[in-house]
């Protein structure tokens, strides 16, 4: 599910779909559940990581941090059954609360111990997260918290994973057809199996032990090193979901969380079917962004419909399949930077003027924005194994290729903007050999769980809007706060003020709102005319 890297209505229609294959095919390997030797692993870890303590100073020079944010090193074991056996570091960044009063006054701020925050994937890193302290929205924050971020296993420079070379990671350029042939399927299973095999020749049987619910123990020990007595967390996207995992798992050890941009926790739909789902959401975010360009079509002159500028982007994308932008722009690095565009509003603006400019006859705007750049490859490609590897290890996948087409060709049919790309992303996974962890079934009672915030987008197509009322069903006593017909993936911090107002009353506050509370949209992004 690409969200650090992905409503209601659309997911209805992928999850009418009869998907039988999670039932009827067995996943690849052995499917483990975890057990006591987990738990008291766990145990035993946070014990150690608490006499150890965090050591703050000078951040790795390869990850290029500011030097305004220090990092220190948290170990943890490689597998929670075996506390004793091969141990990992992960880097972990901090900036202290400043105790300053945003507003002026002179009253300090107290002091409220460490937000630990995590930005999703899975792949993502959270290392430069402490410095959002600097904008405006978050000083109140800043003020009272430190703000903590860290990698998590298999980012670098937490262990990292690798797949395959960096050099060979950005492929391009690429078709990207709506209805793939035969041959160009059998051509993307082969690279799919390649990539997958990578994964396990690179990393070795240490492999398995890359997934969410190591994350979620990785963050126990964690809060432990920081000397928490209890955690203050806020996950974004994939964040919210090894979040809820630490909620059913570590339900006594929570003080505060905020879940922005859920990701559906129903086991049945970890992951196989929550990409059906996320395919199915971003055919509407699509649809927003062409009514979007339509209305401005004075600026861009790519059509005054969301049908003609359709036909714009069809007309590009077939000029790109024969005169590549750049030498490296072709039809799925287009798709992939409108894709992108589905994530964010302020992308709006500069892929419909780099577009305009492409079919004016200058295609520079479009191969800056959507070509390669190398020197990014490595964490890019370091990026995309540890996604692969934890959404592959964390539950059961299809293993016949029948299946993914059946399915996909299905949706496609009315969802074709993103489909067949969200298939070549995760088809490693029928072909992966490691064991299969058992989705937990994330359940609290009343009193079991101090109050929690959930914070989405009406309109997110990235973890569609279900994903919210699912977890908000799973939390006793959690409160859903709704971006009302907006789709910006990860609503905290904007632009809009109400939002910000439920995320200040609850980690300054612990207020929530008595019910379920609802804001109006942000503002619609400003156009960006041609230079």
């Amino acid at each position: 599910m690409r969200a650090a890297v992905r409503h209601s209505a659309l997911c209805s229609a992928a999850g009418s779909l009869l998907l039988t294959a999670l039932t009827a095919v067995p996943a690849r390997g052995t499917t483990v559940e975890p057990g006591a030797a987990e738990r008291r692993g766990v145990a035993v870890a946070a014990e150690r990581a608490a006499a150890a303590g965090l050591r703050f100073g000078a951040c790795p020079e390869a990850e290029d941090l500011p030097g305004g944010l220090r990092c220190g090193t948290v170990a943890v074991p490689l597998d929670y059954a075996r506390p004793d056996g091969r141990r990992i570091e992960l880097t972990v960044s901090r900036v202290r609360a400043t105790g300053k009063d945003p507003a002026g006054a002179r009253r300090a701020v107290p002091r409220q111990g460490a937000l630990v925050y995590n930005p999703g994937g899975p792949g993502a890193s959270g290392l430069y997260f402490p410095l959002i302290g600097m904008v405006p929205q978050w000083k109140r924050l800043a003020a009272a918290y430190d703000l903590v971020g860290y990698a998590p296993r298999g980012v670098a420079p937490s262990a990292p994973l690798s797949c395959q070379d960096p050099k060979r990671f950005f492929k391009g350029p690429r078709p990207a057809p709506e209805q793939p042939s035969a041959a160009f399927k059998r051509e993307r299973a082969a690279e799919a199996e390649a990539y997958a095999r990578g994964c396990a020749e690179r990393t070795g049987d240490a492999l398995r032990h890359y997934h969410s619910l190591n994350n979620a123990r990785d963050l126990e020990v964690i809060r432990a090193a920081l000397g928490e007595r209890k955690l203050t967390f806020m996950g974004a996207s994939y964040g919210t979901y090894f979040g809820a995992l630490y909620a059913e798992l570590f339900p006594g050890r929570v003080r505060r969380m905020v879940f922005d941009s859920v990701v559906n926790p129903d086991p049945e739909r970890v992951w196989y079917r929550n990409n059906l789902e996320q395919s199915a959401a971003f055919e509407r975010r699509w649809r927003d962004l062409r009514k979007w360009i339509a209305a401005h079509d004075d600026v861009y002159g790519l059509g005054d419909t969301p049908r003609e500028v359709a036909e714009s982007y069809e007309r590009a994308s077939a000029l790109l399949a024969e005169h590549p932008a750049g030498g490296t722009v072709g039809p799925s690095q287009l798709q992939g930077a409108f894709l992108k565009a589905g994530y964010y509003d302020e992308h709006w603006p500069h892929r419909a003027r780099a577009l305009s400019a492409y079919l004016k006859g200058d295609p520079e705007p479009l191969a800056e924005l959507a070509g390669p750049h190398p020197e990014a490859a490595r964490g890019a490609e370091n990026s995309s194994a540890v996604y692969t590897a934890v959404e592959c290890n964390d539950a059961p996948w299809p293993t016949q290729f029948e299946v993914w087409d059946r399915d996909n060709t299905r949706l496609a049919r009315r969802a074709p903007f993103e489909t067949w790309d969200n298939v070549w992303t995760n088809l490693p996974c029928a072909y992966w050999k490691a064991p299969r962890q058992h989705p937990l079934d994330v359940h609290t009672a009343p009193g079991e769980l101090p109050p929690v915030l959930v914070l989405a987008a009406e309109r997110d197509a990235a973890t569609p809007y279900e994903g919210a009322l699912e977890l908000r069903r799973r939390l006793a006593g959690s409160v859903l706060v709704t971006e009302r017909d907006a789709g910006t993936h990860g609503v905290a911090g904007g632009p809009n003020a109400c939002v910000n107002g439920h995320l200040e009353a609850y980690l300054l506050e612990g207020r929530l709102p008595a019910r379920d509370a609802s804001c109006a949209p942000r503002p619609a992004p400003t156009p960006a005319p041609a230079d």
